[in-house]
């Protein structure tokens, strides 16, 4: 008999064990939701880093204007360096279908710039016409990437979206100087 109260104890036990659990989960508040993933990333205010990095860049920044509602940036910086060379601005986002994109600009040397920023994307065949501008295209196990080279200037749109919503907001970058 002794060995037969040892498991109905257990038993016993681990009912009690599992009524704890069931009511701490039901009474901590949680939410599952596709708005809580959503929300789960913060949303960064922009404004004054693009104007500062306007102010401080060699280059004309570029940030996008007119994109349609749903995206979201999440991340902005702007590094410059002490000899006015090598200056890099970023801007991440989040697209309506929470991928990742992100604007690169630097005057640093192009191929280790891209390389970096893309994770180490390789230049595949074609490019893609942007706002009059033909931009390479990029993929990596990663990321992919649209890139333009101008003079004095990189310009990546690189992330985890498709290129179609890469060279959406490739379309709306607007480069300027402050």
């Amino acid at each position: 008999m002794r060995g037969r109260q040892r498991v109905t104890d257990m038993v016993l036990s681990l009912a009690v064990i599992g009524v704890l659990v069931g009511a701490i989960y039901f009474f901590i508040p949680h939410d599952d939701s596709a708005s809580a993933e959503k929300s789960a990333v913060k949303t960064a205010d922009t404004r004054v880093a693009i104007i500062t990095a306007r102010r401080a860049a060699p280059y004309p920044v570029a940030a996008p204007e007119g994109l349609p509602k749903g995206w979201r940036p999440t991340s902005v910086s702007y590094k410059a360096t002490s000899d006015g060379k090598g200056g890099a601005w970023h801007l991440g986002m989040l697209d309506p279908e929470q991928e990742y994109a992100a604007v690169e600009q630097s005057d640093a040397p192009a191929k280790q710039f891209v390389q970096d920023v893309t994770l180490g994307a390789q230049k595949v065949d074609g490019q893609q016409a942007i706002g009059g501008k033909k931009w390479d295209r990029y993929k990596g196990d990663t990321y992919r990437a649209l890139v333009l080279q101008e003079p004095g200037v990189t310009t990546v749109v690189t992330g985890t979206a498709p290129y179609g919503r890469l060279a959406e907001l490739a379309g709306a970058l607007v480069a300027k100087k402050g």
